[in-house]
């Protein structure tokens, strides 16, 4: 299996585990935070709609400024623009998997701040570590909110004490 076959065949699963745990966000509590310097309940889930799209269409690029300040998260009104936040950036990081093809998650990217270098790695690099591992890092703390809130977790790579696609049904 090639590596951009492989990336997306993880991006489809992941994709389906994120947005089952984005369904869970309740709407009457997305300004809701744990702590001051926390992000909202709704901004973190956003954030996590937002990235891979985000950073997937940067990786057709082969440098990102940052450009300055973070402008940060915005405060979503509904959760259906959320979910649909993801729907379009699932697609996106398909659609720049394929552009990009194996040959081109070979080359290097580059991301800046005002002109000066931040970091720069191959292309599969920014794809692994940004657009994927960073989301499920904040899947997790979203998953933790959830908790907080007394809302069900669902499963995510295994159980959860809410959600067990394990357990038999019984009659």
């Amino acid at each position: 299996m090639s590596l951009s076959a492989a990336l997306l065949q993880e991006i489809e699963t992941e994709g389906k585990t994120t947005r089952r745990v984005l369904e869970r966000v309740p709407a009457d509590k997305l300004t809701w935070k744990p702590h001051q310097k926390s992000m909202s309940l709704g901004e973190l889930a956003l954030h996590i709609a937002k990235e891979p799209g985000h950073f997937a269409e940067a990786a057709l690029r082969d440098e990102f400024d940052f450009g300055g300040a973070h402008p940060g998260n915005p405060q979503p009104s509904t959760v259906a623009d959320i979910l649909t936040t993801h729907d379009q950036g699932l697609a996106t990081v398909k659609s720049s998997l394929n552009k990009l093809g194996d040959a081109g998650l070979q080359n290097m990217w580059t991301a800046k701040m005002n002109g000066a270098t931040l970091m720069t790695m191959p292309k599969a690099g920014l794809m692994r570590m940004i657009v994927m591992n960073h989301i499920y890092h904040h899947r997790g703390q979203l998953s933790v909110y959830l908790r907080m809130l007394d809302v069900p977790v669902p499963s995510i790579y295994g159980p959860s004490a809410d959600d067990n696609p394990f357990a038999v049904a019984r009659a």
